[in-house]
């Protein structure tokens, strides 16, 4: 499929085999087949054989292995136990040294969720998720403007994500993976899944033109970019350098900007995901005060799970000028 037709079936709207024919040839290169890339096809193939586990069987054996990696990955346990002390600092010790275990047993289910997410057929998710105010997709989605699906880095994030499609297809917005092999074989799952093709998060022009034809973009604005395009807003009562980029697109596009939060449920129950109404009187005209707003209602839906966020990122690295790093040794 050469690159006008790629073009033709993306300007169209419609999303089958053949638009996907680009991404599966890159994935295949020969190049791939280099000894460097074997970790990766064989993670890869181990993912895909998980999917044919039995669900519970899945988050037992991920939670077992989310301990377990946590015990090794000293860094980011130093890491989330800086940001679980930041946000939580009511908790006692012992309290905060039980919710970091849980978090990395919820990373490990999150490995197992992301591969069914890849993998897994509809008609088998369709019995695991709960999805409350589907209604609210729906309307913002009549008005034509295009939609923001506005969430958090949860450990339930691809899983939660592909729940989502079996409402509304959406373009997926994110940060290319900085190795080449693994960002196709990401983009690719992706793209099948989501039925639109992913935008990387600097493709503004993309982005608008979505928008412009009514359709609905992924976002997760709660990672730590630096200070470009970004303001110091409070997060769990921690200064947190958060991209502005949610209110600014809204306000260029007329995009409605819906949030949702997907949640895994005690007991190998399933999983809940919860569509709220697009935010009323969003933008307003402070750009500041619009990301405040959104960090507060994250943090609201963090603390209902907050073993599934994702606590291994360091949200708080970038301070204002005379304030240091809480990361540094």
């Amino acid at each position: 499929m050469d690159a006008c037709r790629a073009e033709a079936a993306y300007n169209t709207g419609f999303m089958d085999a053949r638009t996907t024919l680009t991404t599966r040839a890159r994935l295949f290169d020969w190049r791939f087949l280099a000894p460097r890339y074997w970790p990766i096809w064989l993670g890869l193939g181990l993912m895909k054989l998980m999917v044919a586990l039995p669900f519970r069987w899945q988050l037992a054996i991920g939670g077992q292995a989310g301990r377990w990696l946590g015990k090794l990955a000293r860094r980011r346990r130093r890491i989330a136990a800086i940001n679980l002390e930041l946000c939580f600092p009511d908790l006692s010790p012992t309290q905060r040294a039980t919710l970091l275990e849980a978090h990395f047993a919820a990373l490990g289910m999150g490995l197992f969720e992301t591969a069914l997410a890849w993998w897994a057929p509809d008609a088998r998710l369709r019995g695991l998720a709960r999805i409350e105010g589907a209604e609210h997709l729906e309307q913002a989605m009549a008005r034509g403007k295009g939609v923001i699906l506005l969430t958090g880095h949860f450990t339930t994030l691809e899983l939660g994500a592909r729940f989502m499609t079996l409402r509304q297809p959406f373009h997926a917005m994110y940060r290319p993976h900085k190795n080449r092999f693994y960002e196709i074989a990401q983009r690719h799952q992706r793209e099948w899944r989501c039925k639109l093709p992913p935008l990387p998060r600097d493709d503004l022009r993309g982005l608008l033109r979505a928008f412009k034809r009514g359709r609905a973009v992924w976002y997760a604005p709660d990672q730590n970019l630096g200070a470009r395009n970004s303001v110091f807003v409070p997060f769990f009562g921690v200064t947190a350098c958060t991209i502005t980029a949610t209110s600014r697109l809204a306000a260029l596009s007329g995009a409605a900007v819906v949030p949702y939060f997907p949640k895994r449920l005690p007991g190998a129950t399933g999983y809940e995901v919860v569509i709220l109404p697009a935010l009323a009187d969003f933008p307003s005209a402070d750009v500041e005060a619009d990301t405040r707003r959104i960090n507060q209602l994250l943090e609201q839906h963090v603390r209902q799970a907050p073993e599934q966020y994702l606590w291994v990122h360091r949200r708080f690295k970038t301070q204002p000028p005379g304030k240091s790093s809480p990361y540094q040794p």
